[in-house]
């Protein structure tokens, strides 16, 4: 079982830098969204205990933030 867990931070982790190495062209806002989803989704996924919807709804909300953080910012 903790192989599985191993291959499976390993590939979330890869797919991460894949995504993030996209971003180059995108604006503040858009990058400050991006940073709050992916926090807020390890921030969800800890307090639910790895819950699909804590997940989501960590997500969800963390882009929220991130979206009006960015929006101030120029």
């Amino acid at each position: 079982m903790k192989a599985k867990n191993k291959v499976t931070q390993v590939i979330a982790t890869s797919v991460l830098i894949v995504c993030l190495s996209g971003c180059s062209s995108m604006s503040t806002r858009d990058k400050n969204t991006i940073t709050g989803a992916g926090i807020g989704a390890v921030a969800g996924a800890v307090l639910t205990g790895g819950s699909g919807i804590g997940t989501a709804g960590g997500a969800a909300v963390g882009g929220v933030i991130g979206n009006q953080i960015g929006k101030h910012k120029k």
